[in-house]
């Protein structure tokens, strides 16, 4: 799916419902009107970078929790039945509503994480993304360098993103539950910075589980619908 149908689609159908839609089945959700998809890989394809027990815990406990936990805040609410998109748009930057936000915000932030990272990915791209970090960074080794240094000094819990911002590409860092969709940005792609991401895998070695992801994970295929609208 091209991005200008998913964005098309979007307004009325929501991330989630649209990779369920590009062919990615959703399991139990807990009944409620947000879904989790299934993974776009088995959950040992992305061995031995990350293992098939941190994609249990991580995806299984962590991402299926914040689903859980979503549709049991907003049952009976005006959020019941609203997209990802749509909730993290009315809940961001209200207090009384923070609870709604964060979970929201980490549904979506998961989703994208998986499908930002693919078995026999990273490296060096090619196609329209590589010419465009090339325009915007100078190189890859430069966008490489500064995209390893936001994850690295994310301070705590948090994420690393490429996204588009008008024209150009930028990396940002979020803390904890943000997202550029709450900024108003694109996303491109993504790696969670979140402990539990890699702590089973790497321990305290975060700048080993940002290199493997750069170097052996990265889905620039992905990177690149999401760059195409």
């Amino acid at each position: 799916m091209d991005r200008r149908k998913f964005l098309k689609l979007s307004a009325g159908a929501g991330t989630l419902a649209l990779l369920q839609m590009a062919g990615v089945s959703c399991i139990d959700s807990g009944g409620g009107s947000i879904t989790l998809p299934s993974l776009p890989y088995k959950t040992d394809a992305l061995e031995p970078y990350i293992s098939e027990k941190t994609i249990r815990f991580h995806y299984g406990k962590h991402h299926s929790g914040y689903v859980k936990k979503l549709n049991r805040m907003i049952q009976g609410t005006a959020y019941a039945g609203l997209t990802i998109e749509a909730i993290i748009q009315k809940t961001h930057g209200s207090a009384g509503e923070a609870g709604i936000f964060n979970n929201a915000a980490q549904v979506f932030n998961h989703t994208f994480y998986w499908n930002s990272m693919k078995p026999g990915g990273g490296n060096v791209p090619a196609g329209i993304i590589a010419e465009k970090i090339n325009a915007d960074f100078g190189s890859y080794d430069a966008f490489k360098k500064a995209f390893a240094s936001a994850a690295l000094s994310q301070f705590g819990s948090g994420w690393a993103w490429l996204v588009k911002d008008g024209d150009a590409l930028k990396i940002i860092k979020t803390a904890n539950a943000d997202t550029p969709l709450a900024q108003g940005l694109i996303p491109i792609l993504t790696v969670d910075v979140w402990e539990h991401a890699y702590y089973l895998d790497y321990q305290n070695r975060r700048a080993d589980y940002i290199d493997a992801y750069l170097k052996n994970l990265v889905n620039w295929e992905f990177a690149q619908t999401n760059l195409a609208g």
